[in-house]
């Protein structure tokens, strides 16, 4: 087996997990090799090497509830709308089995909420990543959740569903509104990121500029980001696609992160408290599935998004919208 690729190596070893599965152990930090963590699968083994699998315990099917808090905007028989802060991941997932607001849904809302769209997603008709706050909304039973998935499926095209997102972002928009039409799929080199692909799907976002801020060596700017559609990462990376990522991305941006330097003080400081991308749900709105009222809700930025905006506030560039 020397030379071989790490997790065929042990799909070859192993008689139970599938080689697919062992690639999500490894990525998962639960592989050494002479001691040493692997998380690439393509690692490839030499004679004489120890390898080591720690396998996790078999895992629960279905998310059991958890007594967590939820900051509910609204909530009837049939939806209920929260504000997800950050660091809340939105369903269960390998390395995130509880914790969800999955898990916290199921406790407030009860076990009638257990398999509702699905046993692993209850309740979700979209969802948000774990370091992105703001207004989101899931279905309390299998009418409502039709009706609310169809509505995100649609994009808003010829529905009332409406999507806004704050983001600040390095550099200065050339124009105030703009329009990023490229699609987007799997990154070929990292599978934990997405990437403009000719082959991918489409991905279209409108992004409107609010407020521009700046000094000697540097630029930033607030932006209001609408969805056309709904791809992962959308916003992260067709913002950076455009030579505008979002301020504070560890992925997407690891090559702005100098920039901070030339920050006066306080913005520097905000953004170095930040530990995540500065973006935000702010504005959700949709048709309610039973009485056909157009819904619209809010989310405050949190306060880390606050304090930045407080710290950039002296930096303001007046500018033509």
């Amino acid at each position: 087996m020397a030379g071989g690729r790490l997790d065929a190596v042990l799909a070859k070893a192993h008689a139970v997990l599938s080689r697919n599965r062992l690639k999500d152990l490894i990525l998962a930090g639960a592989v050494t090799v002479n001691g040493t963590p692997i998380s690439q699968p393509k690692y490839r083994v030499s004679a004489g090497e120890t390898i080591f699998l720690l396998a996790p315990p078999p895992e629960d099917p279905e998310p059991q509830a958890e007594n967590i808090p939820l900051d509910i905007l609204y909530e009837d028989a049939f939806l209920i709308v929260i504000n997800k802060p950050v660091g809340m991941v939105v369903h269960p997932a390998p390395g995130n089995n509880s914790g969800t607001l999955v898990n916290a849904l199921i406790y407030h809302c009860g076990d009638t909420l257990k398999g509702i769209g699905g046993v692993k997603r209850p309740g979700i008709v979209h969802r948000l990543d774990r370091d992105t706050s703001g207004v989101m909304v899931a279905a309390k039973n299998e009418r409502a959740h039709k009706h609310l998935s169809e509505q995100f499926a649609d994009h808003g095209r010829t529905g009332p569903l409406h999507r806004a997102y704050t983001a600040f972002v390095w550099g200065h928009t050339e124009t105030a509104r703009g329009t990023v039409d490229a699609p987007l799929g799997r990154d070929q080199n990292n599978r934990l990121k997405q990437a403009v692909r000719r082959d991918g799907r489409e991905a279209i976002t409108h992004y409107l500029t609010k407020r521009r801020f700046g000094g000697e060596g540097w630029d930033i700017t607030q932006l209001e980001c609408q969805l056309e559609t709904g791809r992962t990462h959308q916003i992260r990376v067709h913002m950076t696609h455009v030579g505008h990522p979002l301020v504070a991305d560890p992925v997407y941006a690891p090559g702005f992160a100098t920039k901070v330097n030339r920050l006066p003080a306080e913005p520097a400081t905000a953004i170095a408290r930040l530990e995540r991308q500065a973006l935000h749900a702010a504005e959700l709105g949709f048709e309610h599935p039973k009485t056909g009222e157009e819904m619209f809700f809010e989310a405050p930025l949190p306060p880390d998004l606050t304090q930045l905006l407080d710290s950039l506030e002296p930096y303001d560039k007046a500018f033509a919208k």
